[in-house]
């Protein structure tokens, strides 16, 4: 089959000494006219150039009786439900024949009675979905298409009771919801022994109202596999008078009513302009004029000569996947075949494609990474919006997806740490103890997205042949973190407490680059996992996870453009170590921050080599230890000049925070 994969050929056995052949066919999502057996004939028939003979028609109209019954047709949405048309019929429900219920059976279809099967043989064969209503069990004879009220609900034939929502279509009595537009009937009004008048549905319902209620309701039948492709509107009435024709043909209908047709805004067939020259371009060889005539005929479409190498195109109604150009040569070229056409190699150029720059840096970034010791992982962009809002400062921060897949995908991730924990968290239940990832991804929120790295870490240390393995610390994390910095900035990154919900108070950090002369920006985080959000992702309490995230797209902003190398020091430089008491609450940043700003410049480095807490300290205190690093650039420092930057620091360490020397 041109443009459509068999997936199997099996062999039917029959009544006769010759099998009967069942295609399996995989019809693409754009081609709903091809759900049906008479949309692959067609297409077959243009294929081997043959005639297509189309199952005869002729009106079933009986003559009107007294007191027969009517009905009514009232569509109060016509923009979901462009098209309804009923006719009512006095029936006899009985087994359908022999040879319609071996042709459904082979089809996958359980035979019910003659009155169903006739509508789901008319699905299959001009694949028109069709309801056949009980008509006693309608409330007062009329038929109301119109949207659910928020209170309704309806037990559909598959026997679930199934809640109703404003947003969904319904076929109603005067009384109550009587069926699902598009999708499935009601219990209340199905075909059974005792029903003597049936009023035969064919409608054409729009394709996203069916979807989404289909999605809703979790309810897929071949009623709205077929709508939510887009049906044919012009294929209700066909359907109708085959369905009538049928119950004639095997005595089930013995009386047909009037056609009853609601199309208030009757829709013209698309047209298309067609260029003779624009064929052969796009399909790259040269495309005879009356093979173009000939294969878009046969597949329906009307061709009417603009000039002699153009064409004015109708499409039918039921191609709904052809509104452009392009896609009238994509027919001419599937029915030209597609191993004709030629096989050309692309020009080529020795332009030189423009990368964007953050990819090289993201490499960069995952090189660090793996450097460290961790390995990458890929995550999915949306995450529940019940793990989403420990990451976000409010509701409005997150930016949700109006018609998500399921309820675990209901935001897009403000935060790469959510999924990083679910990959941790999968590992650990399959006794994988030690665990290091990362992640470098986008984040979003309503205003915008960044590009981010993420990491997660829980077990213990590498083993080293100099030293046993030791639980993981903050500082573990926060080393590698500084080392990430230090790398991809020339920029002094502070650490600062931070109250992020997601993170355990003192055991958390914020990080910060310069942002002007006296101010300072927030890039990232870094910090143990708060326990009351570590259960929600199927961990226990007691289980230690230390994150961090980082702002990449602030550290490229502030990223050198060209790496500047400073000569080696020409001279020795002093080094002092200071141990002093604190109060616990004060930031070993702070305490950087005041040094810094009252030594003089030849102070080149500080560094933090011990902190002890302890009975001695005093309750509320702990002890800093720091290595003062002091170098001049023209000479050789004098222990003098040393201790007197010594002392103007310890002073004002002690004015400033009241510090105590050990």
């Amino acid at each position: 089959m041109r443009g459509f994969e068999v997936a199997s050929i099996d062999r039917v056995p029959t009544s006769s000494d010759d099998d009967e052949l069942l295609l399996d066919l995989e019809i693409t999502a754009n081609r709903p006219d091809c759900l049906s057996v008479v949309g692959i004939a067609r297409e077959v028939a243009t294929m081997y150039q043959c005639p297509l003979n189309l199952p005869s028609q002729k009106d079933a109209l009986s003559a009107p009786e007294k007191d027969e019954p009517s009905i009514s047709v009232t569509v109060n949405d016509p923009d979901l439900c462009p098209r309804y048309a009923v006719r009512m019929a006095r029936i006899k429900v009985q087994d359908s024949p022999s040879w319609l219920t071996y042709r459904l059976e082979a089809s996958g279809i359980r035979p019910i009675n003659n009155i169903v099967d006739v509508t789901n043989y008319v699905l299959l064969e001009l694949g028109q979905p069709m309801h056949a209503f009980d008509f006693d069990c309608l409330q007062g004879g009329a038929l109301q298409i119109r949207r659910a009220q928020t209170t309704e609900q309806i037990m559909t034939l598959d026997g679930q009771q199934r809640k109703l929502t404003e947003q969904m279509l319904v076929i109603a009595d005067d009384k109550k919801p009587q069926g699902i537009a598009g999708i499935m009937g009601g219990v209340k009004s199905e075909v059974g022994a005792s029903t003597q008048f049936v009023a035969l549905e064919s409608a054409y319902f729009h394709p996203v109202s069916v979807r989404r209620t289909s999605k809703k309701l979790a309810l897929d039948t071949d009623a709205s596999y077929r709508f939510e492709r887009g049906a044919d509107i012009s294929a209700p009435i066909l359907a109708l008078e085959r369905a009538c024709n049928l119950l004639e043909q095997i005595n089930a209908g013995h009386r047909i009513g009037p056609l009853i047709d609601h199309y208030p805004n009757p829709q013209n067939p698309t047209q298309v302009r067609l260029r003779h020259k624009r064929v052969e371009h796009v399909l790259g060889q040269s495309i005879d004029k009356n093979f173009i005539d000939e294969a878009l005929t046969r597949l329906g479409f009307t061709l009417n000569s603009v000039n002699s190498h153009t064409w004015d195109v109708t499409v039918p109604q039921r191609r709904v996947d052809v509104t452009r150009e392009v896609d009238l040569i994509e027919e001419i070229a599937r029915h030209h075949g597609y191993d004709q056409l030629p096989s050309t190699f692309p020009p080529l150029t020795t332009a030189s494609l423009k990368q964007e720059p953050h990819i090289e840096d993201d490499r960069r970034v995952r090189r660090l990474a793996t450097a460290a010791g961790f390995s990458e992982a890929v995550t999915f962009a949306f995450i529940k919006s019940d793990i989403a809002k420990h990451f976000v400062e409010d509701s409005l921060s997150t930016a949700v997806i109006s018609n998500p897949l399921s309820a675990q995908f209901e935001v897009l991730r403000p935060s790469l740490i959510p999924g990083l924990i679910g990959s941790l968290s999968y590992n650990l239940r399959r006794n994988r103890q030690d665990v290091r990832l990362f992640e470098v991804a986008t984040c979003f929120k309503p205003a915008g997205e960044r590009r981010t790295i993420a990491f997660a870490w829980t077990g213990t240390t590498h083993v080293h042949w100099s030293e046993p393995a030791r639980t993981t610390d903050f500082f573990d994390l926060k080393g590698v973190v500084e080392h990430l910095c230090a790398d991809l900035t020339t920029a002094e990154v502070a650490f600062t407490t931070t109250t992020a919900p997601f993170l355990k108070r003192g055991q958390a950090a914020c990080l910060c680059i310069p942002d002007g002369k006296d101010s300072t920006k927030a890039i990232g985080v870094v910090g143990q996992l708060a326990p009351a959000v570590v259960v929600q992702f199927d961990l226990s309490e007691t289980d230690v996870i230390y994150v961090a995230e980082i702002n990449l797209d602030a550290l490229a902003e502030i990223a050198p453009d060209e790496l500047c190398v400073t000569p080696l020091p020409r001279h020795p430089s002093i080094i002092r170590d200071l141990s002093i008491v604190i109060p616990e609450t004060l930031p070993a940043s702070t305490v950087r921050g005041t040094i810094m700003e009252s030594a003089p410049d030849t102070l080149v480095s500080i560094r933090e080599f011990d902190r002890y807490v302890g009975p001695r300290m005093g309750a509320g205190s702990v002890s800093l230890s720091l290595r003062l690093s002091f170098r001049a650039a023209d000479r050789t420092l004098t222990d003098a000049e040393v201790q007197q930057s010594i002392d103007r620091v310890v002073t004002s360490l002690i004015d400033k925070h009241g510090v105590q020397l050990r």
